[in-house]
């Protein structure tokens, strides 16, 4: 089953995971590290990143490393831009609105 990207991150431990190997590569272990659950939950988390095309595996040896697909989280990003854009013109028409109000 393919799944959207907005699935994988609508959970809080799969933002979190994002988060980690954002920074570095890192193993199904030293992932689960990081959390108060078992390897097998961080394991399935794993997977629905890979299968979003969030994450990549990379096989060092007999080692495999999950790191961040960097391309796959411009989709987000572009999305959000539309609201970006949206948030700016208000607080923008809400700085007028308040220097008008300010006493000279």
């Amino acid at each position: 089953m393919r799944r959207d990207v907005f699935q994988a991150i609508a959970d809080p431990t799969r933002r979190a995971i994002i988060t980690l190997i954002a920074l570095q590569a890192m193993t199904p272990n030293a992932i689960a590290e990081h959390f108060d659950t078992t390897r097998q939950a961080v394991s399935k988390h794993l997977k629905i990143l890979t299968e979003c095309e969030l994450v990549k595996q990379e096989h060092q040896g007999r080692e495999i490393y999950y790191q961040l697909e960097l391309e796959k989280m411009k989709t987000i990003d572009n999305w959000l831009e539309q609201f970006r854009q949206l948030w700016e013109t208000r607080f923008n028409q809400l700085d007028s609105v308040l220097s008008t109000l300010k006493p000279k």
